[in-house]
């Protein structure tokens, strides 16, 4: 199951490549928690993070229902801190995971949240 996850990630960041002007979101999930990074491959360096375990949405995150509605909750939270840094779009990659459930929930979320993806 493993290798068939690495193998789509391998073919996904084939052709994702993130910029200054459009960086690269990426989603990483464990059982129980989701992550989001948006990095300037360029530079290689992480330019805004968000996850379910980030503090400022602890309230929020404990009142989502189950793990999708926390996966909105933190594409909101992403959203909000990429306009705090100047970024309005950027290219989505789903790190080999089907387009379903938390990853879809975190890309809506963060498209409400006003980020372009």
């Amino acid at each position: 199951m493993i290798d068939r996850r690495v193998r789509r990630k391998i073919s996904v960041r084939k052709k994702v490549s993130g910029t200054a002007e459009r960086p690269r979101l990426t989603v990483t999930k464990s059982l129980t928690q989701i992550y989001a990074q948006i990095i300037d491959d360029k530079s290689g360096r992480t330019l805004v993070s968000a996850s379910s375990l980030s503090k400022e949405i602890a309230d929020e995150i404990k009142a989502a229902g189950n793990k999708t509605e926390k996966g909105k909750v933190v594409g909101k939270y992403l959203a909000k801190k990429a306009a705090d840094a100047k970024i309005v779009c950027a290219v989505f990659d789903r790190n080999g995971y089907p387009y379903h459930g938390r990853v879809k929930a975190l890309a809506d979320g963060a498209r409400e949240g006003g980020l372009k993806i």
